[in-house]
């Protein structure tokens, strides 16, 4: 009878380098998702007043024209910023969801105006279903006009991602996030909006060359 004693030594050793490689990479996909969060929760504190050509709003829900809770802290937001003469002009962006009366982009651009921002200092781009679409088209509208720097207006966890997508689009950018508003009323909404935006963010440059790695030293 052969004896099969001789043969259990090297599948041990094949199932101890798999377990080290399978460990190794559990490591390092907690170091990444880990860093990564940190990088969300830093950029996320910075509010960055710095002059610019346009404060570009992010678009949020609306209701036959009337913005969202989650969107009008935005527009306050950067009615806020235009008050204290950041720049000389507000980008609303966004489209619409089917049935809608009204794109994200034009119920912005009536709040704002109704708040006494005169309409020749707005531009509303009535584009973009997800923020890399909306990012894109206030880029391709602002370099059209010779305008190339912005500060971004979302909520604080946003920050990072539309910073890193308005720079791959060739925009210099910068974040001034909304400090009121659901987005960071509760313990629960901002754990929840760091999680989400983390994977959202590795999404990202897993599928795009990322411009926002030169910056890691600013911010």
């Amino acid at each position: 009878m052969t004896d099969p004693t001789p043969a259990a030594g090297p599948a041990r050793g094949v199932w101890r380098w798999t377990r080290r490689l399978l460990l190794g990479a559990l490591v390092m996909g907690v170091l990444v998702v880990g860093g990564t969060a940190v990088r969300v929760w830093q950029v996320a504190r910075v509010d960055d007043y710095s002059p610019a050509d346009a404060i570009v709003v992010l678009g949020a829900a609306q209701y036959d024209g009337t913005p969202s809770t989650v969107f009008q802290a935005r527009l306050d937001q950067a009615y806020k910023l235009f008050r204290k003469q950041i720049a000389p002009m507000i980008v609303t962006v966004g489209g619409k969801q089917v049935g809608d009366n009204y794109t994200e982009a034009a119920a912005g651009k009536i709040y704002l105006e109704d708040r006494g921002v005169p309409e020749d200092r707005i531009l509303a781009v009535e584009t973009g279903s997800d923020t890399l679409q909306s990012v894109e088209a206030v880029s391709k509208a602002l370099l059209a006009r010779g305008k190339s720097s912005v500060v971004l207006v979302s909520d604080p966890w946003h920050s990072l991602r539309t910073r890193t997508m308005a720079r791959d689009a060739g925009l210099r950018a910068w974040t001034a996030p909304v400090r009121t508003g659901p987005a960071v009323y509760t313990r629960e909404s901002q754990v929840h909006g760091i999680f989400r935006e983390t994977f959202a963010l590795l999404w990202y440059q897993l599928t795009h060359f990322s411009a926002d790695f030169k910056y890691t030293a600013d911010q």
